[in-house]
């Protein structure tokens, strides 16, 4: 249950008791008012804004709707007090009963304590990774890789349907390039001297296998063939190698994307000339010239008969080219091919997660897809800033196997996928990361991956302990959600229990906003004042978990630690990190 939710249906209903007895005008708007936690815990539990929202349009002053508005709140089940504070905020204080009642629910969902129907199935396609496939992922792949999957699963959680893509750019000179590198790895494998990588080519190690791959499968057939005879074969072949590649190395990062969606082949059925077709015979696609860039004249500008798309039509700086000077399709008209592929799919909200090198990309790509759907399709851009990795404050040297850059595998390798994934959230998506080699994996509490796995782990200790005076059908979380959990009075248990209420909340708000970082801030906040009541333990002896001469406040400190460890275990699902029961 979102408590907050169910105290918002709560006030509207009282807000429609106070129209019908003449207090407030017909037809108020009440969409803007909120329900939610006070900033202050000494300000009680539960804040509305709702008087401040209807003064206006009911021509009253905030406390003369808020005093009648508070009366009838404190009416309510588990409502104990409510007061008026500042310009009208209605604060509530909550009986002790009502989170006893909370954290039972904790118990008895297990895991699923935050799952939400908010989402009603709605289909939603979540892009990310999409490399170019020229050779293995790198550290800031892994960022916008680890931004995409644990969006996806916290939509899931949400209730949405969320299918996870990957986009191939396998069109270009890229492409090009990626065939003839390979080609020189190729001939290398036959024993071939190649000597030193020419400038212009892909230097990394990993080209090697492919090379010896397409010698075992193909012989020397392409050894001394004119090159128009094998760039296309052998792009292929490469494109499937540095895929196969990739898909390697997300498995390593746990993730697993259900729909692989090829340029190539969406250029090849005519999918650009489908989409342009639609917006032309809407006079979308016109020829014409465009001004030069504002605030400046680049030397080489020279104005020429393009063909554009209307994009300043629908929130863009400026018109865009979608043909070539060669007559070839533009970066640009390939991407709204793609995207109208993708509404013609059925998703209507599309994600994309972008590296910060895309920040232009955003408005062009937006008013695209407002004119390809007739503003029924939306897409959100997620921007991911750049991973500065060092190792103790050094910065990170090149990757050898790749030749210019860190690889994303070679950190999983010596961190673990899941310190990786849980690092990766611990900063906003457009602001830059520092990824340290040496902290993240340090055993301290400026280690947030490690404070977390510490509370689960401590957790588990304590049940294990508890299993000498317990059975095991005790200590389940449906037995403990039988406990006497009103002995639970402490300020401190309590506040556990508050913040555990809220991860319904958290979810929601957190999926709605695409912002899956919230969830790494939230799991940090449980885990701090986990550990905090543990602290408090060591030093008050009465605040312990396991009372040797008080079976009943064992079980309900149980019931409590239990649900705490439901809720992080909750949480790292949906970021894609396995819970620890025991720390090595």
């Amino acid at each position: 249950m979102n408590l907050f939710d169910h105290f918002h249906a709560r006030v509207i209903t009282i807000i429609d008791d106070l129209v019908r007895d003449g207090l407030l005008p017909e037809g108020i708007d009440t969409s803007r008012i909120a329900v939610e936690p006070p900033r202050e815990a000494s300000h009680g539990d539960v804040t509305t804004n709702a008087a401040m929202l209807l003064a206006k349009p009911a021509g009253k002053k905030p406390r003369d709707i808020a005093e009648p508005l508070a009366e009838r709140l404190k009416t309510l089940d588990f409502v104990v007090d409510t007061a008026i504070a500042g310009p009208g905020f209605i604060n509530l204080t909550l009986d002790t009963s009502f989170w006893a009642e909370r954290l039972r629910e904790v118990l008895n969902a297990n895991t699923d304590y935050g799952t939400s129907g908010i989402g009603a199935n709605e289909p939603v396609n979540v892009e990310y990774v999409s490399a170019n496939p020229t050779g293995p992922l790198h550290v800031g792949h892994g960022r916008g890789a680890v931004f995409g999957d644990a969006l996806a699963s916290l939509l899931e959680k949400a209730g949405f349907d969320v299918t996870r893509e990957y986009y191939i750019n396998d069109a270009g000179a890229q492409i090009e390039t990626l065939a003839r590198s390979l080609h020189l790895r190729y001939r290398e494998a036959l024993g071939e001297n190649i000597g030193d990588i020419p400038e212009g080519l892909y230097p990394g190690d990993y080209l090697i296998p492919a090379g010896q791959k397409l010698a075992d499968v193909e012989g020397d057939k392409w050894k001394d063939a004119p090159e128009e005879l094998w760039l296309e074969p052998i792009s292929i072949f490469a494109i499937s190698a540095m895929m196969e590649l990739i898909r390697d190395d997300l498995a390593a990062l746990g993730i697993v994307q259900s729909v692989f969606t090829s340029e190539r082949e969406l250029v090849g059925n005519g999918g650009v000339e489908k989409a342009l077709d639609s917006l032309q015979e809407r006079g979308l696609i016109y020829e014409g010239v465009l001004e030069p860039p504002k605030g400046r004249k680049p030397d080489d500008w020279e104005p020429r008969q393009q063909t554009l798309f209307r994009s300043a039509d629908f929130g863009d700086d400026t018109d865009r080219p979608v043909k070539k000077s060669d007559g070839s399709w533009t970066y640009f008209a390939t991407d709204m091919a793609y995207h109208a592929d993708k509404y013609r799919r059925g998703f209507n909200t599309m994600i994309d997660v972008l590296g910060a090198d895309h920040g232009g990309y955003v408005k062009r790509m937006t008013s695209a897809v407002k004119a390809l759907t007739e503003g029924k399709g939306d897409l959100d851009c997620k921007l991911c800033q750049m991973v500065n990795l060092m190792d103790d404050g050094v910065a990170v040297k090149m990757s050898k196997r790749a030749g210019t850059f860190v690889t994303m595998r070679d950190v999983i390798d010596q961190v673990g996928k899941d310190v990786v994934r849980f690092i990766m959230l611990t900063r906003k998506n457009d602001a830059q990361l520092d990824f340290d080699l040496a902290k993240v994996t340090e055993q301290s509490r400026d280690n947030p991956v490690f404070y977390v796995q510490y509370a689960h782990a401590r957790i588990h200790s304590v049940l294990r302990h508890s299993a000498e005076l317990f059975s095991a059908g005790e200590l389940s979380g449906e037995a403990l959600a039988g406990a006497p959990l009103d002995r639970l009075q402490d300020s401190s248990e309590l506040g556990l229990i508050k913040l555990m209420a809220s991860w319904p909340r958290m979810v929601e708000g957190a999926a709605l906003a695409h912002e899956p970082h919230r969830i790494a801030f939230y799991l940090g906040e449980l885990a701090t004042e986990f550990h905090s009541l543990w602290n408090k333990g060591k030093d008050d002896t009465s605040l312990r978990f396991i009372l040797e001469d008080d079976r009943d406040l064992t079980l309900a400190r149980l019931a409590l630690v239990k649900g705490v460890a439901f809720v992080i275990a909750s949480g790292l699902q949906v970021i894609g990190v396995v819970p620890l029961e025991e720390m090595r």
